[in-house]
């Protein structure tokens, strides 16, 4: 298959972002795990923090790893990952709350399945929106 320069460009831009993805991944997944398990923490709670120490992980990787340039400056650049940061984040705990407490599904399977949706909004929203 012969892809094109911008769809081989997409293509690559969305390997380094799972790499990335994948590290903020870690973070968040032990957060989550070692703040529910060892420091008795609700999971939700858990949830919300670990999701964002991995925001801002996977923001710095994306900005400097990922993605070429900005389409805005860096103030309105910030403001738009704030909004699809909130937006993410509500996304990431009603993902897991459905999954755990309507479904069954034991929270760390949760998380997983959730990061895996939200993994597709991230990469759409800031390569539409914010980033080259």
């Amino acid at each position: 298959m012969n892809l094109t320069e911008p769809r081989k460009k997409l293509v690559i831009q969305f390997i380094k972002y799972l790499f990335v993805g994948g590290t903020a991944f870690i973070f968040d997944f032990a957060t989550l795990y070692f703040l529910t398990d060892y420091g008795h923490v609700h999971y939700l709670t858990s949830a919300a923090i670990a999701f964002i120490i991995g925001l801002n992980i996977n923001y710095i990787l994306s900005k400097y790893f990922v993605f070429s340039g900005s389409r805005m400056g860096l103030k309105k650049e910030y403001t738009f990952i704030v909004i699809v940061s909130i937006m993410s984040l509500g996304l990431n705990q009603g993902l897991i709350w459905f999954f755990t407490e309507k479904l069954g599904i034991f929270y760390l399977y949760s998380k997983m399945i959730s990061t895996c949706i939200i993994l597709v909004f991230n990469f759409w929203v800031r390569k539409r929106f914010i980033f080259d």
